[in-house]
């Protein structure tokens, strides 16, 4: 859905000849025009920033740059940021609620040295993804479970590439990054005291605030 609408909005651009600095409708006033969710449409315009075409600005809206951005890689196009969320919240939840009733102390281990390199960043960075990506592999192992490893591989595979990551980068500061850490610790401690329904419910919260974030105005490029 995201890509019809970042084509449609491409489009948009180039038969009305839109000059570079052009803003463009608010993101509510797109969704009703196009009469798709607003999460479709944010993922719609992460497309196109990721592109070149266009540029977020926060409060000041989004703004094109110009009608000649990167040309996209082939056919295939990777899941939304928040189809990647949802997905997220139901294998991971699982995987940790495995956790909780098979990991070895060498497991707790993995999960504590993630977090400590975590909080000892202030805020998002290339090493706190890394160590955020460590303490969810360190669980999706810790289920004891290969082919849920795998698919939790391959869901970072895609938290991890362009479109995700752009537009994690309207959400982050030091507050946010506090709170994340926060409901690591949290899942940590309920996977800890072996209790599956506890770090079920933790992981299902993580995401669900993680969702709700990406969900949320967009950050003035000089707010923390």
């Amino acid at each position: 859905m995201y890509r019809q609408i970042a084509d449609q909005l491409a489009q948009f651009i180039a038969l009305k000849r839109l000059p570079p600095g052009t803003r463009l409708p608010a993101e509510r006033d797109l969704a009703e025009a196009l009469g798709v969710s607003r999460p479709s449409v944010r993922e719609a315009l992460i497309a196109l920033e990721v592109e070149g075409r266009v540029e977020v600005r926060g409060g000041s809206g989004v703004v094109v740059l110009g009608q000649n951005g990167k040309p996209r890689a082939g056919q295939d196009v990777s899941p939304g940021p928040f189809d990647v969320i949802r997905a997220r919240w139901i294998i991971e939840s699982e995987a940790a609620a495995l956790a909780a009733t098979n990991a070895t102390p060498q497991h707790l281990q993995q999960m504590k040295l993630a977090l400590m390199d975590m909080r000892s960043e202030r805020t998002h960075s290339p090493k706190a993804t890394a160590a955020d990506q460590r303490f969810h592999f360190a669980i999706a192992q810790a289920s004891n479970n290969v082919a849920l490893l795998l698919v939790i591989k391959q869901l970072w595979d895609m938290r991890t590439g362009d479109l995700y990551m752009q537009l994690e980068s309207h959400f982050t500061g030091e507050d946010i990054w506090a709170k994340a850490s926060e409901e690591h610790s949290a899942l940590m401690d309920a996977i800890a005291s072996r209790d599956a329904d506890a770090a079920r419910e933790a992981m299902r919260r993580h995401m669900k605030n993680a969702e709700v974030r990406f969900a949320s105005g967009w950050r003035s490029p000089t707010s923390e």
